[in-house]
């Protein structure tokens, strides 16, 4: 399948008025409550804190235009998303690699204004706009206008701004992948701002490296232990680089440690009323797309009913209270977290490990498409369709020549290369998928 391409319209160009210290961002696409919005309005007001939020906006424009394993210039640059929550702004990019997703959380008290409205769209973010991003200082505030109001809006003839830019297939599957992965994730370590800026700063060029909490720092070993995070390719993190003046402490995430595997981890910079942060992949020259964390959910047989009905009860949240979402829709919170799971896969929900909960947003992506192109699921489901699959014992099924192992209590087992390459740590292989799936429309007791 060939990559899609992109459409923004936008009505103006972003601009930054420093003389008169006004930031407009144009908008383009956007979702709200009452639905898609050519060019929606969102936020109008204060931004009390102008510099550190200019040099975040330039951060998420250079992770969008980096391929972090090819260092050559990309050509082309995807717009961040924003979502107004109503208590913040989040501003979302993904690196051109897959392999980097950054978001810039401005919350509550950073803000001095009014939500014209709440919802998700695209802003330009265009090469004279980061310049001029980049001599904002000092400490005056900046106005700041998320959209145009609508007399503006009403006096334009139309856009006078498109881009069209590639959709690459990895982009999209990788913003459904990180929201699993990342709710995986606890905190590791918190650190002061002395010792966030001495850690960045310190840090070497390469490498798949293991944070290690030493005191009130870390320091880096080339093994893993217990409470460890994986930091692995550390230039990754060079874009904080910049913001380390308005650094108030670094925390980090991460997964609990198994085996000496790469793994993904989340950094997030802590900003005056603001947060920047940058979740990794588990190595370079591997997206998220590939890392297969929702196959699982998503080979369910209520998911799909599951997600539509806990979709309809999303109105924008800043935080998804899962509990709630089960007693409002009637389901277990197992399938709840299902139907996240299948939700964040078409951009409708994502994750924020500071918060540990999952918010609602509405990327312009269709969800059938994302899963469309998932591979492994793609092959699992034409395994199942053409009869490979045969159960042998209790969980014992033989799929083509490959044997797999349905264990109660214990992580699935297949024969075939990925499975021996990976060990389930980057989802479940084509044939426990079709296994999976077999035992649950033949009610097998695996």
């Amino acid at each position: 399948m060939s990559d899609a391409q992109i459409a923004y319209s936008y009505s103006r160009a972003s601009e930054l008025d420093l003389a008169a210290g006004l930031l407009g961002l144009s908008t383009s696409g956007g979702f709200t409550p009452s639905g898609l919005v050519a060019r929606p309005h969102f936020f109008s007001g204060v931004l009390t804190n102008a510099a550190p939020a200019a040099a975040a906006l330039i951060g998420l424009a250079d992770v969008a235009k980096t391929r972090y394993f090819d260092l050559r210039a990309v050509t082309f640059m995807r717009d961040p998303v924003v979502t107004c929550n109503g208590d913040r702004l989040r501003f979302e990019s993904f690196s051109a690699c897959g392999g980097v997703y950054a978001r810039l959380d401005v919350l509550q008290q950073a803000l001095d204004g009014d939500v014209v409205e709440v919802g998700t769209t695209n802003v330009d973010v265009n090469v004279p706009l980061r310049r001029a991003l980049a001599r904002v200082g000092g400490t005056d505030p900046l106005h700041l206008a998320v959209g145009d109001d609508e007399v503006v809006a009403t006096t334009l003839d139309g856009a006078v701004v498109e881009k069209k830019v590639p959709l690459p297939e990895r982009w999209l599957r990788g913003f459904a992948e990180v929201q699993v992965i990342a709710s995986r994730f606890d905190l590791r370590a918190s650190l002061g701002r002395a010792e966030a800026v001495k850690f960045v700063r310190d840090l070497p060029k390469r490498g798949v490296l293991w944070a290690v909490p030493a005191g009130r720092s870390l320091r880096l070993a080339a093994r893993p232990t217990p409470g460890a995070v994986c930091l692995a390719g550390p230039e990754r993190l060079a874009v904080l680089a910049p913001l380390l003046r308005f650094a108030t402490g670094l925390r980090v995430y991460g997964p609990l440690v198994e085996g000496g595997l790469p793994m993904a981890s989340a950094w997030e910079l802590e900003l005056p009323g603001m947060r920047f942060t940058l979740t990794l992949s588990p190595e370079p020259r591997r997206g998220f797309s590939g890392e297969g964390a929702v196959l699982d959910d998503l080979n369910g047989d209520t998911v799909a009913d599951d997600a539509d009905l806990v979709g309809a009860l999303l109105r924008f949240e800043p935080r998804l209270d899962a509990d709630l979402l089960a007693e409002q829709s009637g389901l277990t919170r197992a399938r709840v977290g299902a139907a996240l799971t299948r939700l964040g896969t078409g951009g409708r929900v994502g994750y924020d490990v500071a918060e540990a909960a999952h918010f609602h947003r509405e990327l312009p992506y269709d969800a059938g498409r994302v899963l469309a192109m998932n591979p492994r699921l793609k092959s699992a489901l034409d395994l199942v369709e053409r009869g490979a699959v045969r159960f042998t014992g209790p969980g014992v099924a033989q799929v083509n020549e490959r044997t797999v192992r349905l264990t109660p209590g214990a992580a699935p087992t297949c024969t075939c290369p990925w499975w021996i390459d990976y060990r389930g740590s980057r989802g479940p292989c084509k044939h426990v998928l079709a296994a999976q799936k077999v035992a649950s429309l033949a009610e097998v007791t695996a």
